[in-house]
């Protein structure tokens, strides 16, 4: 912009601001200079800097100001001054409290003091007796440095400190609320070339800024000078309220479910061995439940509310089979270990509830979004508790092609993935049970969750009878990292604003 334009566009508080740089920089002088507000001269310099007048420097200094026991000692006088003036010769310290007015604390700290500075002799008898040195006379006579430094001007900066000056401070500030030394924040501005040759531009303190109607009715504002705005300029950035980017794609991922027809299902975070794990066909002691790592609850460790029918029939379905054909797992299943508290490992506990509630509709649609938790090794892919989403499709004549094709229809819809994958898995409780893979533009091939048809061990001890269910449990951490373009799954729980502020939202 040509320097007669830019002198042009400049507000009365820039104006004003850019008068006076050209003789000082420092912030506070500024703000006496032009008799503006300190967020006023703040702002002037924001702009002048956005438009290339000058250049705001910003640094720390350390500053010593006044205590409260300073400003009093400012006034009355520090304590070994006031003690040494009633030394006369000799005197005791018995005599001196009540001459000086001063604590026990003030007088003990005078003595050492003193005593420091060989100003004083002390001696014992019945009480402590005190006499003046002759180098005591002569600090009386020219005064303490450190009584000297309280008169300053303050606040001050130590590196502007002299010698004795530095002594004194050293002194001072092994004593209580006598001196505080802080970390001060100091402005500077400083004119770059265009601001130096707009100040040769003379500046028309008599431009208009806005247009009123009573400008308008009555003509006033012809033959004026209108103040020049710079629409191409840059300004800060404004960052409106938004809803956290993971939170929004959760409930993004509800009312898809929603339209899609699904109900949703919900359960306690607080699980029990029964639903967690029991009710799914999993063997009590069988190292398939190695892969849900649990926290256990510690008190109360059992519960006392579980359907005691629904215990009878998977207890049978684990030792015989339930009448399904199977045999079962052939052991004698743990009533009591049922009751145990965990934590919910994963979502398909919400099934088994559902599953064996008097709710359940046949054919019906079931999702549900849930917090888990697992003892796992955090990283860019794995967190110690996780969002899953999952579900089941209960109908006669269902299949594992139904299976494949909604397992697909997620991938594609849910996490806008373009290489997908259903690899053969294992699962206690589905068979045949299959694996959901799709491939991260930077991470490579992740899994997404896992899949199957339920097992007629598990359905028919929880609703009576045998009817084919397809379930599918999926990662919603890892799609939302496809869907938000992330790199880290720590990063969908940031506390960092500026990665909150630039965050993709859906």
């Amino acid at each position: 912009m040509e320097i007669k334009k830019l002198a042009e566009s400049l507000n009365p508080a820039e104006r004003k601001v850019a008068r006076v740089l050209d003789d000082i920089n420092s912030f506070d002088e500024i703000i006496k200079a032009t008799g503006l507000k300190d967020v006023e001269v703040m702002r002037a310099l924001q702009w002048l800097q956005n438009k290339n007048i000058v250049r705001i420097k910003e640094s720390q200094k350390e500053v010593v100001s006044l205590d409260e026991n300073g400003i009093k000692y400012l006034k009355y006088g520090l304590p070994e001054a006031i003690f040494l003036e009633n030394v006369e010769k000799t005197v005791s310290m018995g005599e001196l409290g009540k001459k000086t007015n001063l604590s026990s604390e003030e007088l003990a700290i005078s003595l050492g003091v003193l005593k420091s500075k060989a100003a004083i002799e002390i001696r014992k008898d019945k009480d402590i007796i005190v006499s003046i040195t002759e180098h005591g006379r002569q600090i009386l006579k020219n005064g303490f440095a450190e009584q000297q430094f309280l008169k300053e001007s303050f606040p001050k900066e130590i590196n502007m400190l002299r010698g004795e000056e530095k002594l004194a401070l050293e002194n001072l500030k092994k004593r209580k609320k006598i001196v505080k030394v802080e970390l001060k924040k100091t402005i500077a501005a400083e004119l770059t070339e265009t601001g130096k040759k707009l100040l040769k531009e003379k500046f028309d303190d008599d431009m208009i800024e806005r247009l009123s109607p009573s400008m308008l009715k009555s003509g006033s504002w012809k033959g004026k000078r209108f103040r020049r705005f710079d629409v191409k300029v840059n300004v800060p950035g404004i960052f409106a309220g938004r809803k956290q980017h993971y939170r929004r794609f959760l409930d993004e991922i509800r009312q898809k479910f929603v339209a899609l027809g699904f109900r949703e299902m919900s359960g306690p975070i607080v699980e029990t061995y029964f639903w967690d794990m029991d009710a799914l066909f999993m063997p009590q002691f069988h190292s398939a439940r190695d892969i849900h790592q649990g926290y256990y609850i510690k008190e109360p460790k059992y519960a006392k509310d579980l359907p005691e029918d629904k215990i009878k029939n998977v207890k049978s379905a684990h030792e015989s089979g339930f009448g399904t054909g199977s045999k079962g797992w052939r052991y004698e299943f743990d009533a009591k270990r049922t009751h145990r508290h965990i934590l919910r490992t994963h979502d398909t506990s919400i099934s088994a509830r559902t599953l064996a509630s008097k709710d359940l509709k046949i054919p019906g649609k079931y999702f549900q979004i849930s917090r888990c938790f697992r003892y796992d090794i955090v990283d860019a892919t794995h967190l110690s508790d996780f969002n899953q989403v999952g579900g089941f499709v209960i109908e006669e004549g269902i299949n594992f092609g139904h299976l494949k094709s909604l397992l697909r229809m997620f991938a594609e819809e849910f996490a806008d993935a373009k290489e997908i994958r259903i690899v053969p898995s294992y699962f206690p409780f589905t068979e045949p049970s299959a694996q959901l893979m799709v491939r991260h533009p930077d991470i490579g091939w992740i899994e997404l969750g896992g899949s199957g048809i339920f097992r007629p061990e598990m359905v028919k001890p929880l609703i009576g009878k045998e009817v084919p269910v397809i379930a599918w449990g999926v990662g919603l951490d890892r799609l939302a990292m496809f869907k938000l373009g992330i790199k880290d799954i720590r990063q969908l729980f940031s506390h960092d604003l500026e990665f909150l502020r630039n965050a993709k939202v859906i």
